[in-house]
This record gives structure tokens, C-alpha cells and sequence, in this order.
């Protein structure tokens, strides 16, 4: 029998990659959020870090409050996956949008322009903590500002890193990645089976 997981993220996304691949896992919720509203979870950048080093930090401290919050409410030891996703364009990290507006800024700063995709993964079962780091190149062809106002509109931009969801309406606007579709959905699959067999999960 496969080993049971939690999954430190709210992301459906992330839930739908895992069930993909037939991991069994349950959700650990965090009390504000994943972005930065608990205190052991602050997701504001170091000035002066390499996206690398951010996004796998991230991943890592997610992981860790996850034991945490294991121990602290007495439920059942089972390793933590936990994972974080960001882009990198001129090196500088963009995450979510704050806001409609700052939504059609990133998307008009990605038009006709290439930018990478980080997914860093940690797991972690009190004990071990492991992590890995997926790195893609997503092309954008040129957006018009009526397409980047209808996507924004629609709501799909504002709960993801670099205000676009490839799975999602986004699809029409790539001319072509580089790397992992899931890494850049946010969950990189072989990644993520290789850091959980090494804690015991059988595929």
C-alpha cells in the first residue's frame, strides 16, 4: 500500500497534479493562507536573492511549518510536500498579482518576451528534509491590451505567480516552453515522484 502525504498548499492545481499521478494525500491547511499571512511563512524576498535561492527558501520554510503544525495539533506523522512557484523576468521575481491592475502591467511586460518559471518542491517528515527545483522558459507571443483587459477580466490571473495559468485561457498565448508543463503549473511531476520515493512512496 502507497503511503499517505500531506500537502501543504491550497492550490487546486496542485491537488489535481497529485491525484495525476495516484499520490494519496490529505490537505494541511495553514491558518492564513499560503502568501505570507503566517509568521512562520514569510514570503518576502531578501533584497538582493537570486530567484533560486527564493523559491526554494520558500518551499522549504512552507515544509517546515507544516511539521510544525503537525506536532502542534497532535495529528499523524506523515511526510510534508510542500512547493512554491514564481517567475523571473530581467531578474527580477514576480509572484501574484495584487490587483486587476497590476495583473494587466505584469502581462504587458511579458508580451512578446520569454521568462522563466521556478517550481522549488520540499518534503519533509520531521526527521529528513529534501528539496528539488524545476526550471522552465515559457515564450509569450505578442499580447494586444483588449486581450490582456478580457484575460484579466476573467478572473483566471489573480490567485497565480505571474498573473497566467497555462492550463487555463493562457494557453492561447504561448508559443513555447522549455522544461516541465507541470512544473509550470506548479507541481513538477517526475520531481516530485523522485523526492517521494526517497521517503518510502511507491508508484
Amino acid at each position: 500500500m502507497s503511503l499517505r502525504i500531506y500537502l501543504a498548499s491550497k492550490s487546486p492545481r496542485r491537488r489535481e497534479l497529485l491525484r495525476q499521478i495516484g499520490v494519496q494525500f490529505d490537505v494541511l491547511t495553514f491558518r492564513g493562507g499560503e502568501r505570507g499571512e503566517d509568521p512562520d511563512v514569510d514570503e518576502t524576498p531578501i533584497p538582493g536573492e537570486a530567484v533560486e535561492h527564493y523559491v526554494e527558501r520558500l518551499a522549504l520554510t512552507k515544509a517546515d511549518a507544516g511539521v510544525r503544525r503537525i506536532h502542534w495539533r497532535k495529528m499523524l506523522r506523515r511526510p510534508v510536500l510542500a512547493a512554491d512557484t514564481t517567475l523571473e523576468l530581467d531578474g527580477e521575481i514576480i509572484g501574484k498579482p495584487v490587483d486587476a491592475a497590476d495583473a494587466q502591467a505584469i502581462l504587458r511586460r511579458l508580451s512578446g518576451r520569454s521568462h522563466r518559471v521556478l517550481t522549488a518542491l520540499a518534503v519533509s517528515d520531521g526527521q529528513r528534509t529534501r528539496s528539488r527545483l524545476a526550471v522552465s522558459t515559457v515564450k509569450f507571443r505578442e499580447l494586444s491590451d483588449s486581450e490582456i483587459r478580457l484575460y484579466v477580466a476573467s478572473g483566471e490571473p489573480m490567485d497565480k505567480a505571474g498573473a497566467y495559468g497555462i492550463q487555463g485561457k493562457a494557453a492561447i498565448f504561448i508559443e513555447e516552453i522549455h522544461g516541465s508543463y507541470s512544473g509550470i503549473m506548479g507541481l513538477p511531476l517526475f520531481e516530485t515522484a523522485q523526492l517521494l520515493e526517497g521517503f518510502g512512496y511507491s508508484f
